[in-house]
């Protein structure tokens, strides 16, 4: 008598995980379509080209928030101002490469109107990208510019318990929407 042996089977680790929905990564993979996958971390903001192939992806592209300070931003490099801004220099360089269209892979990210996520996928739209994304996803321009950011700075008492304000110079945190523009106007020139 030949004895079998039933073993259970168990889903895939990244799903386990809660890393990769591998229902929606099909319909991103079936669009023919390179993705723009943004992801955050506790200090930046990375915006990546990716190109599905078989036997696995190929990044074509990756700009970090981190490169901001090459174009002389003095703000922080995980707020939504530099979001937006990383995701204008990974379109400005996709559309370069002669990249004309893409699709938005947010991954786990739960899709909240007007977050970091959004803001680096209007950059790109910005930098020369046709992505598809609904208006109201978008962040505000003032948001965008930074706004919010100098005007709650404002509203702070003046005893120097900004702890989280304590790496920038408050002239450039109150001035950050001018700061925002000039920025932007040279990575576009």
């Amino acid at each position: 008598m030949v004895r079998r042996v039933f073993y259970r089977r168990f889903p895939p680790r990244r799903k386990r995980e809660g890393k990769t929905d591998y229902r929606l990564r099909l319909k991103l993979v079936k669009s023919g379509l390179p993705r723009v996958v943004v992801r955050r971390s506790n200090r930046y903001i990375l915006v990546q080209i990716v190109e599905s192939r078989l036997g696995g992806d190929r990044t074509i592209l990756t700009v970090n928030s981190k490169v901001l300070s090459s174009y002389g931003w003095k703000g922080g490099t995980k707020n939504l101002p530099a979001a937006y801004l990383t995701g204008l220099i990974a379109g400005k360089k996709a559309a370069e490469m002669g990249i004309k269209k893409a699709i938005a892979d947010i991954g786990r990210y739960s899709p909240v109107h007007g977050s970091r996520v959004f803001a680096a996928i209007k950059g790109v739209i910005d930098g020369g990208l046709e992505v598809p994304m609904s208006n109201e996803a978008a962040p505000l321009e003032e948001r965008l510019r930074g706004e919010h950011i100098a005007a709650y700075y404002k509203s702070l008492p003046r005893d120097g318990s900004t702890i989280q304000f304590a790496a920038l110079v408050g002239e450039v945190v109150e001035s950050l929407p001018q700061h925002f523009e000039e920025i932007k106007s040279r990575i576009l020139a």
